[in-house]
């Protein structure tokens, strides 16, 4: 028999009637290990333990990257999406090697909206202008080491005439399009070729919402014309 979490009267589990609040954070000491285009942060701090005390101090390091902006580029119309390719550094030692399977991501700039972001990288990295929009989630890409948020979105685009190899070549870009159905794109999924968290996600998403998305979608380009 499996346990079942323990509710409060108003039908609450137990573990949701406390929340910790940012008061319950301490930081004791904060040094700038590293500043460069990203920066490495050294905390000591202690927290509020879920019993009430505090925790002896601890030391951490945190790497601050700032937040980026994501969009799935889809085509409701011929029920196609668009995947770039690209080097990745941080993918060198990776099974399948440093070309990752991505959708389209940049980095949030100083005054800069998320929407903004995608917009413009959508033009950058894959040639495609984004109609519409339809936010996801925002989340921590790995909240254990770095403060990154990830705002991810779904996006209109008419994939007609996309393709080809595109970036900003002053950026040390080389980004090849790929213009393939959400069936195709979900079997190298399934597959393990693409595990970028951002794909990974809101190909997750799509593959869940997508009759909705379409009838959406369409139905806006029916009324327009």
């Amino acid at each position: 028999m499996v346990a079942k979490a323990a509710r409060n009267m108003n039908n609450q589990p137990e573990y949701l009637e406390k929340e910790m609040i940012p008061t319950d954070v301490e930081v004791i000491d904060k040094t700038i290990c590293f500043q460069g285009f990203f920066c490495l942060e050294r905390y000591c701090l202690r927290y509020r333990l879920f019993n009430g005390d505090w925790c002896h101090p601890v030391v951490r390091e945190v790497f601050e990257r700032g937040h980026a902006a994501a969009v799935l580029p889809y085509d409701p119309v011929r029920n196609e999406i668009i995947l770039i390719e690209q080097f990745r550094i941080g993918a060198m030692a990776a099974p399948g090697g440093p070309w990752l399977m991505e959708i389209v991501a940049g980095i949030i700039e100083a005054n800069e909206s998320a929407i903004d972001v995608v917009k413009r990288e959508s033009i950058e990295e894959a040639d495609c202008e984004i109609t519409d929009l339809i936010p996801l989630y925002d989340y921590l890409v790995s909240p254990g080491g770095t403060t990154e948020r990830i705002a991810l979105f779904c996006g209109k685009v008419d994939a007609t005439h996309a393709g080809g190899i595109h970036g900003v070549i002053e950026e040390g870009e080389d980004i090849k399009v790929h213009v393939i159905t959400l069936e195709a794109a979900l079997l190298l999924l399934k597959a393990g070729k693409i595990n970028s968290a951002s794909a990974i996600i809101a190909l997750q998403w799509l593959a869940l919402n997508r009759n909705h998305v379409r009838k959406l979608w369409l139905s806006e380009n029916q009324s327009s014309m």
